[in-house]
């Protein structure tokens, strides 16, 4: 096992998330535009495309959702170093000496260019909303959990 990788401002599995997303609304856009206008795209192209961007259409939704309970969910909530859950998308803030392990390479930078001091936010999160904040964010945990495995079962068992 080698060193631990230095990451900057974004790390690989956030890069991916954000070209995810624009490739689905991609996907997602142009077939939904094919089926809710039929009658226009079917006098540029074959009809049975519609059927195809049917299929692509709802294919890629359940890629989008299985995708965002299961890479993304693990990526951001399911680390180690953020299990059980990341509560930085709640508070806004992240402790500093998570923040130095987690992006040593962009504390490094911020710290030589003397802008560390005007990116620390200091904030006091209540017991009581950091407790909802583990509440709110394990009822969508078991949510996704729930989708994921009605997605395994729609993909096993739907098509009959």
């Amino acid at each position: 096992k080698g060193e631990r990788p230095s990451y900057g401002r974004w790390t690989y599995w956030e890069k991916f998330d954000y070209l995810a997303v624009f490739w689905g609304v991609a996907i997602i856009g142009a077939s939904g535009l094919m089926l809710w206008f039929p009658e226009f795209f079917t006098n540029l192209l074959p009809g049975w495309l519609i059927n195809v961007a049917t299929i692509i259409h709802s294919d890629e939704a359940l890629l989008a959702v299985g995708f965002i309970f299961t890479v993304h969910f693990f990526n951001t909530h399911l680390r180690p170093e953020a299990f059980p859950l990341d509560p930085v998308i709640f508070t806004g803030v992240t402790p500093l000496e998570e923040y130095k392990a987690t992006r040593p390479r962009e504390y490094e930078e911020l710290k030589e260019s003397g802008q560390l001091r005007k990116v620390l936010v200091t904030k006091t999160i209540s017991p009581k909303f950091e407790r909802a904040i583990h509440v709110f964010g394990f009822f969508f945990l078991g949510l996704g959990v729930l989708l994921i495995g009605l997605i395994i079962y729609s993909v096993l068992f739907g098509y009959k």
